[in-house]
Protein backbone atom coordinates (compact mmCIF):
# COMPACT_ATOMS: atom_id res chain seq x y z
CA UNK A 1 0.00 0.00 0.00
CA UNK A 2 1.29 3.72 -0.96
CA UNK A 3 1.09 5.86 1.45
CA UNK A 4 -0.01 9.36 1.43
CA UNK A 5 3.28 11.90 1.90
CA UNK A 6 2.76 15.06 3.98
CA UNK A 7 5.58 17.47 4.95
CA UNK A 8 6.79 17.13 8.56
CA UNK A 9 4.99 19.92 10.02
CA UNK A 10 1.53 18.20 8.92
CA UNK A 11 2.95 15.01 10.77
CA UNK A 12 4.27 17.25 13.84
CA UNK A 13 0.68 18.87 13.99
CA UNK A 14 -1.25 15.93 13.33
CA UNK A 15 0.71 14.07 16.11
CA UNK A 16 0.63 17.06 18.69
CA UNK A 17 -3.34 17.04 17.97
CA UNK A 18 -3.68 13.31 19.21
CA UNK A 19 -1.50 14.19 21.76
CA UNK A 20 -3.51 16.97 23.24
CA UNK A 21 -6.08 14.71 23.46
CA UNK A 22 -8.17 14.77 19.82
CA UNK A 23 -9.11 10.73 19.16
CA UNK A 24 -8.20 9.27 16.00
CA UNK A 25 -12.21 9.99 14.81
CA UNK A 26 -12.41 13.59 16.05
CA UNK A 27 -9.03 14.31 14.54
CA UNK A 28 -10.79 12.42 11.17
CA UNK A 29 -13.72 15.00 11.70
CA UNK A 30 -11.38 17.83 12.04
CA UNK A 31 -9.66 17.33 9.02
CA UNK A 32 -13.01 16.27 7.09
CA UNK A 33 -14.57 19.16 8.29
CA UNK A 34 -11.57 21.95 7.19
CA UNK A 35 -12.04 24.10 9.71
CA UNK A 36 -8.89 25.28 11.77
CA UNK A 37 -11.11 25.60 14.87
CA UNK A 38 -12.02 22.00 15.42
CA UNK A 39 -7.92 22.44 16.25
CA UNK A 40 -8.72 24.65 19.32
CA UNK A 41 -7.79 22.38 22.20
CA UNK A 42 -4.24 21.59 20.34
CA UNK A 43 -3.42 25.48 19.88
CA UNK A 44 -0.58 26.66 21.96
CA UNK A 45 2.32 28.34 22.08
CA UNK A 46 4.56 26.20 19.72
CA UNK A 47 1.14 24.50 17.51
CA UNK A 48 -1.23 26.72 15.00
CA UNK A 49 -3.67 24.80 13.01
CA UNK A 50 -4.55 28.02 10.84
CA UNK A 51 -2.55 27.21 7.97
CA UNK A 52 -3.06 23.52 7.86
CA UNK A 53 -5.61 23.26 5.59
CA UNK A 54 -4.35 25.62 2.95
CA UNK A 55 -0.49 24.43 3.32
CA UNK A 56 -2.26 20.77 2.83
CA UNK A 57 -4.23 21.72 -0.41
CA UNK A 58 -1.28 24.12 -2.18
CA UNK A 59 1.00 20.67 -1.32
CA UNK A 60 -1.70 18.23 -2.40
CA UNK A 61 -1.46 16.24 1.45
CA UNK A 62 -4.70 14.56 1.30
CA UNK A 63 -5.20 14.69 5.61
CA UNK A 64 -8.27 12.56 5.36
CA UNK A 65 -6.00 9.63 4.06
CA UNK A 66 -2.97 10.71 6.36
CA UNK A 67 -5.35 10.61 9.47
CA UNK A 68 -7.14 7.25 8.53
CA UNK A 69 -4.37 5.12 6.76
CA UNK A 70 -0.82 6.21 7.47
CA UNK A 71 1.90 8.40 6.15
CA UNK A 72 5.13 9.05 5.06
CA UNK A 73 6.99 12.27 5.54
CA UNK A 74 8.54 13.50 2.66
CA UNK A 75 11.50 14.97 4.93
CA UNK A 76 12.96 14.97 8.49
CA UNK A 77 15.53 17.45 9.79
CA UNK A 78 16.98 16.48 12.73
CA UNK A 79 15.07 18.91 15.19
CA UNK A 80 11.67 18.12 13.20
CA UNK A 81 12.39 14.38 14.02
CA UNK A 82 12.83 14.63 17.65
CA UNK A 83 9.38 17.04 17.93
CA UNK A 84 7.97 14.41 15.95
CA UNK A 85 8.61 11.24 18.13
CA UNK A 86 8.46 13.82 21.23
CA UNK A 87 4.72 14.21 19.99
CA UNK A 88 3.85 10.47 18.19
CA UNK A 89 5.50 8.71 21.33
CA UNK A 90 4.85 10.96 24.30
CA UNK A 91 8.31 10.61 25.09
CA UNK A 92 10.59 13.56 25.95
CA UNK A 93 14.75 14.15 23.90
CA UNK A 94 15.59 14.99 27.86
CA UNK A 95 15.36 11.34 29.36
CA UNK A 96 14.21 8.72 26.56
CA UNK A 97 16.66 9.07 23.54
CA UNK A 98 19.62 11.53 22.87
CA UNK A 99 20.01 14.09 19.63
CA UNK A 100 23.39 13.80 18.17
CA UNK A 101 24.67 15.58 14.85
CA UNK A 102 23.03 13.83 12.38
CA UNK A 103 21.67 10.99 15.02
CA UNK A 104 19.09 10.05 16.89
CA UNK A 105 19.86 7.31 19.59
CA UNK A 106 19.17 5.71 22.62
CA UNK A 107 15.80 5.39 21.31
CA UNK A 108 13.56 2.62 23.12
CA UNK A 109 10.35 1.44 21.22
CA UNK A 110 7.84 -1.21 21.74
CA UNK A 111 6.88 -3.01 18.39
CA UNK A 112 3.96 -1.13 17.27
CA UNK A 113 5.56 2.43 17.90
CA UNK A 114 8.92 0.82 15.96
CA UNK A 115 6.17 -0.13 12.45
CA UNK A 116 4.99 3.42 13.10
CA UNK A 117 8.42 5.33 12.63
CA UNK A 118 9.37 2.77 10.05
CA UNK A 119 6.13 3.46 7.96
CA UNK A 120 6.49 7.81 8.91
CA UNK A 121 9.90 7.97 8.44
CA UNK A 122 11.30 9.65 5.45
CA UNK A 123 13.92 8.39 3.26
CA UNK A 124 16.39 10.50 3.99
CA UNK A 125 16.81 8.80 7.21
CA UNK A 126 18.27 5.13 8.28
CA UNK A 127 16.72 3.16 11.17
CA UNK A 128 18.97 0.13 13.25
CA UNK A 129 17.32 -1.73 15.50
CA UNK A 130 18.73 -4.07 18.18
CA UNK A 131 16.38 -6.48 20.13
CA UNK A 132 16.22 -4.94 23.69
CA UNK A 133 14.69 -6.72 26.64
CA UNK A 134 11.52 -4.26 26.99
CA UNK A 135 11.46 -3.48 23.13
CA UNK A 136 13.57 -2.77 20.56
CA UNK A 137 16.71 -0.43 20.59
CA UNK A 138 16.19 2.03 17.77
CA UNK A 139 19.38 4.22 16.42
CA UNK A 140 18.30 6.95 13.25
CA UNK A 141 21.01 8.46 10.86
CA UNK A 142 20.40 10.65 8.63
CA UNK A 143 21.26 9.22 5.43
CA UNK A 144 25.24 9.06 3.88
CA UNK A 145 26.48 9.98 7.43
CA UNK A 146 26.55 6.24 8.85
Amino acid sequence: MQLTKISQNTAILLEHARKSGLTSSDLLEAVRSGEAERFQIANNGHFHYEELFSYAKEHGEDLEKAVSEGYQITFNTRNGLKIWLEEAFRISSESDFSVGEGIIEGLKLNEEQLARLKEALAVNWTLQEEPAADGVQVRLTVRGLQ
